[in-house]
């Protein structure tokens, strides 16, 4: 009997994205490439003609076998890209989105023609994506990173390793309404309340999380999604402690789920703080909610009238 031939790079690829279509994965070709290109030690490209071994069918297989259960690929890999650098995930953190990015934009652009931050507060850090990308843009700050999760708090700091950062950024594990702002150490920076505070946190409503898609209802925590019949715990409780943490002239960059730009602006007038901007991410969701602390009524701002792209 004559042996079967050996596949090609471009006939795997070629069965997998099938697979990962019929699955309902938008991204089946790409991720198709990615997991394999893992599973091989080295990049790959769609129309190779080379032929995969046995033992590299293999690792890829259990690689796609995952993928086809929903788990997102940067789990599978352990890592995920995201603003200018390439961060570890774990399952106690959120997996970063280029949507929280729009965050970033947002914070350089509220500092443009001004000084940069000196201090950073993350409030519910996860990966420390958002600390980590603010550091690498403000070189004379430093900042602290917080959440709950002590496994997240772990993650973060390997990241801040990896990524060279590890020098400026300090994680927490407490409760932010355990943080007492005159006793952060903020390592190189001077002491004070932080200039920049930026936050991602829980925004679904409860009823919610389980409709979400697989990659996210399955494999993202629970705790960094959910926030109460309405959605909206998480940010009631951050404009309680909020003034308590923020420098008077400092910014707070919040991310907004969608629609809730409003209801989370009334929020913020309610707690005292004033929208200098609401940015839009590339899918043309409002995204990031850019506050500045208002001590005076007649210098709030007409949120309405707020939205940059």
């Amino acid at each position: 009997m004559t042996p079967s031939p050996t596949p090609a790079v471009a006939d795997i690829l070629r069965d997998a994205a099938r697979r990962l279509a019929a699955a309902g994965i938008d991204t089946a070709r790409l991720d198709a490439r990615l997991l394999l290109g893992e599973a091989l030690g080295r990049e790959v490209w769609p129309h190779e003609s080379g032929p995969v071994g046995s033992d590299g069918r293999a690792r890829f297989e259990a690689l796609l076998a995952r993928r086809l259960a929903r788990e997102p690929v940067s789990r599978i890999l352990g890592r995920r890209a995201f603003w200018t650098l390439d961060l570890g995930v774990g399952p106690d953190t959120l997996d970063p989105r280029p949507d929280s990015e729009t965050l970033i934009e947002a914070a350089v652009e509220a500092f443009a023609g001004r000084p940069g931050p000196r201090r950073i507060l993350d409030l519910g850090t996860g990966t420390g994506c958002l600390l980590l990308a603010a550091l690498s843009e403000f070189a004379d700050a430093a900042g602290i990173g917080v959440d709950r999760l002590p496994g997240a708090v772990e993650t973060a700091r390997e990241n801040a390793r990896r990524t060279g950062l590890a020098d400026r950024a300090r994680f927490l594990a407490a409760d932010w309404n355990a943080l007492d702002a005159d006793r952060l150490d903020w390592g190189p920076a001077p002491p004070g309340r932080a200039d920049l505070v930026l936050s991602n946190p829980p925004y679904i409503e409860d009823e919610t999380v389980e409709r979400l898609e697989p990659e996210v209802a399955l494999f993202d925590p629970r705790g960094a999604l959910a926030a109460g019949p309405d959605g909206l715990d998480a940010y009631r409780e951050l404009f309680r402690i909020l003034p308590h943490l923020i420098d008077p002239q400092g910014i707070v960059v919040l991310e907004l789920g969608e629609h809730q730009r409003q209801i989370v602006s009334d929020l913020a007038a309610g707690a005292n703080f004033t929208v200098r901007n609401v940015r839009r991410d590339l899918g043309g969701v409002e995204r990031a909610l850019v506050l500045k602390w208002n001590d005076t009524v007649d210098d709030c701002l007409n949120t309405n009238d707020f939205c940059l792209e």
